[in-house]
């Protein structure tokens, strides 16, 4: 038997362990995989990503604290992904003497002569291979950002398509650009070519060890998320691919987005109430859409440092960070604000928390792991929360009456068990009045309430009972018969 590539070699190892949810076929003499990637994400995803905390300027020696923190804080409890956002290609104008970038986005990316994205030199000098081993060795999954498309740069040098005969500006839409983030042009999946790329990319990921792509830019063109779900598919390794941006997604692209693991669906999530506001808009929009496999994502979650590479020194009047100069001023970073801790209120964290477990959005902290305080990580450690979020079941507004919102999670598989989020949507401390009727449950039934941020429990006869809820604040319910 002749030589083959360590790609080749793994699908022959995984044909022979008969992997779940994979077909095989051969074709020109290599093995592809055809098959969906729903049998990934049964449950929602949980992990970290780098965005809230570092911005686009996630650096090796921050990533591998987080990873250790993230080993020994989070992963007990089930979270696995350790996921580096956006600009670890980029190569930044730095301001003299200190780690922080001068510019928002990377004036250079690395790439090699096949156009494909490299580990900067700016912030992962090193590679990414031994961040990916550590991670691994830890018990994690890694998991990288990417825009939609091909880089300019590779467009400007007319490489080559990786094994075929094709060049970058044979398949580069130059009117297809993404309106935030200048470091690509869309992929014209009509032309020859296209799908090779995506191939290429993806490929090269999974040699690196890669297990999450979380790939940005994307839902508005759909033809661009299949082409990825396309390139997953026919490679060796198993990848959980999550899409955004949220905001304006087109549900009439739900069958293209089902092909993926994870599809946001709001815009970027701060420590702030309009974020909050924001997440039970998407639920009420996207309640019943999630399945095993495919998750409708919120956003990251905002506790803990944020914002730690907008130093307060490097701030502008409108808040941002970036490199003083008297010609223009500062230059705005990404990300929003500068470093402090989450802005939330006490009484904000929990309605932020319970609203991520009864409507099963995936849990991706956001915040700084090594400073995590203790009372943000209670929440995203506490037991009732994480198994009504790992129910994998996106409840259902049952009430909607004078500012306050009630919604029922039942628990999949079993009768009269479940979870109910009664959330105080105004600002002003208030009384509702519940019954078995208002909370969507038998009226004939009794039932023992948990209370379980008070870690309390509450016997029912059904009959009418008025309940305090704190402005903004949310009462998280675990019931059963």
């Amino acid at each position: 038997m002749g030589l083959i590539n360590r790609r080749d070699f793994l699908a022959y190892i995984a044909i022979a362990a008969g992997g779940a949810g994979v077909n095989w076929a051969m074709s020109s003499g290599r093995v592809k995989r055809v098959r969906d990637i729903s049998h990934l994400a049964q449950k929602p995803p949980m992990g970290w990503n780098s965005f809230d905390s570092y911005g686009v300027y996630l650096h090796e020696k921050a990533a591998s604290a987080n990873a250790e923190a993230m080993a020994k804080k989070l992963k007990p409890f089930g979270y696995e992904y350790f996921v580096v956002d956006n600009g670890w290609f980029g190569e930044y104008k730095m301001i003299p003497g200190t780690i922080y970038a001068a510019e928002k986005h990377a004036s250079d990316v690395k790439i090699n002569e096949y156009g494909l994205l490299q580990p900067s030199d700016t912030y992962f000098p090193n590679g990414l291979t031994l961040l990916i081993d550590k991670v691994h060795a830890l018990g994690l999954k890694f998991g990288v950002h990417l825009m939609r498309g091909i880089p300019r740069k590779a467009v400007e040098q007319n490489l080559p398509i990786k094994g075929t005969k094709y060049r970058a500006q044979d398949i580069a839409d130059k009117s297809s650009i993404c309106k935030w983030c200048a470091y690509n042009y869309g992929v014209n999946m009509d032309k020859p070519g296209g799908q090779e790329f995506y191939n290429s990319l993806v490929n090269q990921l999974a040699d690196w060890g890669i297990d999450y792509i979380k790939a940005d830019d994307i839902v508005p063109h759909p033809k661009e998320v299949v082409a990825m779900v396309n390139a997953i598919e026919q490679c060796p390794r198993d990848m959980v691919l999550s899409l955004s941006p949220g905001g304006s997604v087109n549900p009439e692209a739900i069958d293209s987005f089902r092909r993926a693991n994870l599809l946001r669906v709001t815009h970027d999530i701060w420590d702030e109430q309009n974020g909050i506001d924001q997440c039970f808009d998407a639920w009420r929009k996207w309640q019943g859409k999630e399945r095993p496999g495919f998750w409708i994502d919120m956003d990251m979650v905002p506790f803990g440092m944020l914002g730690l590479m907008s130093p307060p020194e490097y701030v502008s009047a409108k808040g941002f960070a970036g490199e003083k100069d008297e010609k223009e001023g500062l230059v705005a970073l990404s990300g929003k604000g500068t470093t402090r801790q989450s802005l939330f209120t006490r009484d904000q964290m929990f309605t932020f928390i319970t609203l991520r477990a009864l409507s099963a959005s995936p849990l991706m902290m956001g915040g700084d792991l090594p400073t995590l305080d203790k009372f943000s990580l209670r929440l995203l450690t506490d037991k009732e929360m994480l198994a009504c979020n790992q129910n994998g079941v996106m409840g259902h507004l049952v009430s909607d009456d004078d500012g306050f919102e009630i919604w029922r999670t039942p628990e999949k598989g079993a009768k009269d068990k479940g979870w109910v989020g009664i959330f105080n949507r105004r600002q002003e401390t208030g009384m509702v009045t519940v019954d078995n009727k208002k909370l969507g449950l038998d009226v004939k039934n009794k039932y023992v309430f948990k209370d379980v941020w008070k870690d309390r429990d509450i016997l029912s006869d059904g009959s009418e009972q008025s309940i305090r809820v704190t402005g903004y604040g949310a009462l998280f319910i675990r019931y059963h018969g």
